[in-house]
């Protein structure tokens, strides 16, 4: 069944706290995005301010080009997943065997001109694959639905993939998102920016579950 995760987007502790308050009554999932202001041009809050309740599954989008410099802060935080971005500067494979000696899910992001194929050795190290279709580093951004089609592709690749989504998620498409294949909708704006959080999770969230209609 797929799910919602809020998103987490922010680049100060208050501002932080504030987006967690705003989401702790539904939360069950959530999507932490940090940044390096080099390959996302934003500077976000740092991992070793990020916290959060225990009973939460936390998932920390790393849009970082150098993840190595934050992985032993992220693995100390001991999230549900960790998501290195394909086109870091990097190579990813090691680290992705390292965090998962600790017991801590990876999964492989893929900006907008990234092909499977091209990453097919992550992807097959990998228990997620995240298809980012926002802007990094802020909440907004449209969602294209012509990247679906990587959804056929990934699992073509890895069929056990978990299929994420971030970027532009919303009421209005997702539904289509579901059906495209994506297990986990990561939501920011069209729910930390609404009038009631709450409701706007709900809403996506029965969207996510209806039934097809042939």
């Amino acid at each position: 069944m797929p799910v919602v995760a809020p998103c987490v987007t922010v680049s100060d502790p208050e501002e932080y706290k504030a987006s967690l308050e705003r989401i702790h009554l539904f939360a069950q999932r959530i999507h932490v995005d940090i940044s390096d202001n080099t390959f996302a041009p934003t500077t976000l809050l740092p991992p070793n301010q990020i916290w959060w309740p225990q009973e939460w599954q936390v998932d920390i989008h790393a849009m970082v080009a150098k993840p190595s410099q934050y992985l032993p802060t992220l693995i100390a935080l001991k999230p549900h997943m960790i998501v290195f971005h394909a086109e870091a500067e990097e190579d990813l494979l090691p680290m992705i065997q390292q965090v998962k000696q600790y017991g801590i899910k990876v999964g492989v992001a893929l900006l907008k001109p990234t092909v499977p194929s091209d990453i097919a050795t992550l992807l097959e190290a990998a228990d997620h694959a995240m298809i980012f279709s926002g802007e990094l580093g802020t909440y907004g951004g449209s969602a294209s639905l012509m990247q679906l089609e990587k959804v056929r592709l990934i699992k073509a690749i890895n069929a056990g993939l978990e299929i994420g989504w971030d970027g532009g998620g919303s009421v209005e498409n997702a539904f289509s998102l579901a059906q495209g294949g994506v297990d986990v909708l990561n939501v920011g704006g069209a729910i930390q920016k609404a009038a009631d959080p709450q409701a706007a999770y709900t809403a996506i969230v029965n969207e996510i579950n209806k039934q097809g209609v042939i």
